[in-house]
């Protein structure tokens, strides 16, 4: 065995979650003790159903896990985790609050936007409300053709907070692979961006939108994402169903639930 360069010392070894959590699993399993890693991780392989658990409640999942946590444990693959639990997604995701940060996005040219952990849930209140107005109820299809900015990930979560199904594709696909992504699930709402920069250019996405909006039937509203301060502004009258996302928000949002 070659040297050793460093080890972690017994300060930091107590308060390191790893160590918390076998204290923890000590307490709700057979084990007295797991006297070194090598033990937890065998009983996590040995013990699966008891490990997974037992890792649910140390984690602080928000949600119910059901009785069941592991059917056809020696299927791979096939076997089935928690297939009677009962979460939401976006709840455990939001389930901080205060000024820290929360989202911190940066676009090409070096802008920064931070949002807190409030002004987040805020945020997607608004947009939640948005979409329960604009009938989307859980199981209906939402989509995102966007780049990396704070709407997507918002209205990423708002989906998931009423129990919608979400999915995206960056700005950069070609039409035929958005079709192919989104003529799949036919989404009831689509956020999609005015624009974007890449490489120290920018791209306009109107003539692919109409030809987006106009290929998906199910499509009852186009939201405008102007996310990219720096991307050309699109006219709303050239892309079928569209609306700005300033505007398409409401002025008095439902409280997030």
């Amino acid at each position: 065995m070659g040297e050793i360069l460093w080890a972690p010392d017994e300060t930091r070894i107590t308060r390191e979650p790893l160590t918390r959590f076998g204290e923890f699993a000590a307490t709700q399993s057979s084990r007295a003790t797991f006297s070194c890693y090598d033990d937890l991780h065998a009983w996590s392989v040995d013990q699966a159903s008891e490990f997974w658990r037992t890792l649910w409640q140390f984690s602080g999942v928000l949600g119910e896990p059901g009785e069941t946590v592991l059917v056809d444990e020696t299927r791979f693959p096939g076997a089935r985790w928690f297939p009677e639990a009962q979460l939401n997604y976006a709840e455990n995701l939001l389930s901080r609050a205060g000024s820290d940060p929360a989202l911190i996005a940066y676009l090409e040219e070096g802008d920064a936007r931070v949002l807190s952990w409030d002004e987040l849930r805020a945020s997607v209140a608004s947009v939640a409300s948005g979409l329960r107005r604009a009938g989307v109820q859980p199981g209906d299809r939402v989509a995102g053709f966007m780049p990396n900015v704070p709407e997507a990930v918002i209205a990423m979560l708002a989906t998931s907070a009423i129990g919608a199904v979400w999915s995206s594709c960056s700005p950069d696909f070609g039409i035929n692979g958005v079709l192919d992504r989104f003529g799949q699930i036919d989404p009831k709402v689509l956020f999609a961006a005015a624009g974007y920069t890449y490489n120290g250019r920018q791209w306009d996405c109107t003539e692919r939108l109409v030809q987006i909006a106009e290929a998906l039937p199910g499509l009852q509203q186009l939201v405008l994402v102007s996310g990219d301060a720096a991307a050309e502004p699109m006219a709303l009258a050239d892309v079928p169903r569209a609306i700005a996302y300033e505007d398409w928000l409401p002025t008095d949002p439902e409280p997030l639930s």
